[in-house]
């Protein structure tokens, strides 16, 4: 018996490990099949590549989005508003190519680069009141919509089944937002857990999301929301109004009239300019810290992926020895990225909560 459980133990094991590396090959073909478009999209250049404005026509927002395999792209609305107040709607594809259409233009230099410009009665070029659907535009519609799509379900599925836990994908997202609520948001609020805890799970799968969806280089991925300092921005903002539009009155207190000795709050006001100054600098740490990160692994990533085509100038043998290591960092380098999608998004929810905790304090608590 003790020699047939073994054996037994050992079939598990075996089939067990077998798993892994099918899982393992699984997702670096998804890997591969995902991220190597963008190779192949840039090898079928007939000009000599450019590497700065391969990686910053990818990091940048703009008016269409790249397609894969191809010297075109998916066009955009554009919608914009001139100086006599007038309204135009068209395609973005008809600005492809240095072209102009009604009096506008895409700006190839100067302050305006990358954006659409018109010429005034005088012949200047002016910036127009521009709301058009552009790349990062469009990618947080479908950030929302895929929230929509993960979230809904789980929702109708309580609704129907109360008493019983949801399987397969609705389980492994029942597991993330447990995690998130008991590990981080109940243990820091406590008795406000309940209150901000809608807010802050939105928080932290919308930036999931973006953080994904920016590492996938074909439609609808490819948009790099989170390295966008302007995303970044109002998602801090968002947390810098939690913080203070719920503080209680001793968190007021403590920014105007903290508990230090009396000489370093008045008659200068030291320690209150310094509490005051806080407040403005944790959500610009938040917006940095998201923003520098997100866009550091995505330059990584496209420089080691650039070295290809740089070296491919010097011959086959050395293209050939540097395709392998770029490949190889690159894959390396997108597994370690995608967890990092997983981190930040965990310590941005982490350090909002923190904030918004530090804001709720009441007076039995500092006893």
């Amino acid at each position: 018996m003790p020699s047939l459980r073994g054996n037994r133990v050992w079939q598990v094991y075996c089939k067990r490990e077998k798993e892994m590396k099918h899982i393992l090959i699984y997702w670096m073909g998804l890997l591969l099949f995902l991220f190597m478009p963008f190779v192949a999209s840039a090898s079928e250049e007939e000009e000599p590549f450019n590497a700065k404005e391969a990686i910053f026509e990818h990091l940048l927002d703009n008016y269409g989005w790249e397609i894969p395999f191809s010297h075109s792209r998916m066009a955009l609305p554009v919608i914009v508003r001139d100086y006599k107040g007038e309204w135009s709607i068209f395609n973005s594809k008809r600005l492809e190519g240095g072209n102009s259409y009604d009096g506008y233009f895409i700006a190839q230099d100067g302050d305006y680069k990358g954006k659409i410009v018109g010429l005034d009665a005088t012949g200047k070029e002016y910036r127009p009141f521009d709301i058009s659907i552009t790349k990062n535009v469009m990618a947080l519609m479908i950030t929302a919509l895929v929230m929509f799509l993960l979230f809904f379900p789980l929702a109708r599925w309580y609704k129907k089944h109360p008493y019983k836990a949801p399987r397969r994908w609705l389980g492994s997202l029942e597991f993330v937002v447990d995690m998130i609520y008991k590990d981080v948001i109940k243990p820091i609020l406590g008795p406000d857990a309940r209150r901000f805890a809608p807010y802050l799970l939105t928080l932290f799968f919308f930036i999931l999301c973006i953080n994904i969806l920016g590492m996938i280089v074909i439609f609808p991925g490819g948009a790099n929301l989170s390295g966008n300092i302007s995303i970044t921005l109002v998602l801090a903002v968002c947390t810098f109004l939690a913080v203070n539009l719920f503080g209680t009155k001793h968190y007021w207190k403590d920014l105007f009239w903290p508990e230090v000795p009396m000489w370093m709050k008045c008659p200068v006001p030291l320690m209150p300019v310094i509490e005051i100054f806080g407040v403005f600098t944790k959500p610009v740490a938040l917006m940095i810290r998201l923003f520098a990160n997100m866009l550091g692994g995505h330059l990584i990533v496209l420089v080691l992926i650039s070295l290809i085509f740089i070296f491919g100038t010097m011959g086959t043998a050395v293209l050939g020895g540097t395709t392998v290591l770029s490949v190889a960092f690159s894959l390396f380098m997108n597994l370690l990225h995608f967890l990092i999608c997983f981190i930040q998004a965990y310590v941005f929810t982490m350090l909002s909560t923190i904030f918004i905790s530090l804001a709720r304090v009441r007076g039995e608590e500092k006893q």
